[in-house]
């Protein structure tokens, strides 16, 4: 019976480290958020109109934060257009600047 107890306690104790809380991701959510900034850094990088290397990606629980510099608006635009058609993606905060 105590080793019953014993290994519930493990196991409870081992899936409390692997949830997620507000300001912390799971190691999956940690994956999951690397893939779609993986996935969005490439569509910017291919659209010609957006200079990828210019714009800063992050990813925290399916929100991405778009930041840097752009050239003009129709840029920053485009950049938040690609940001949201990549799948997972929820919200998409802007915090590009214009040059």
């Amino acid at each position: 019976m105590h080793i019953v107890t014993g290994i519930g306690i493990m196991l409870l104790m081992i899936s409390m480290g692997c949830a997620s809380t507000p300001l912390q991701e799971s190691t999956g959510e940690y994956l999951d958020d690397s893939i779609i900034t993986t996935k969005v850094k490439t569509a910017l990088l291919r659209c010609p109109l957006v200079s990828g290397t210019d714009v800063h990606v992050e990813t925290f629980k399916n929100r991405v934060q778009l930041s840097g510099f752009v050239d003009e608006m129709r840029q920053a635009e485009q950049a938040i257009f690609l940001s949201r058609e990549v799948e997972g993606v929820g919200v998409v905060e802007n915090r590009l600047s214009i040059k």
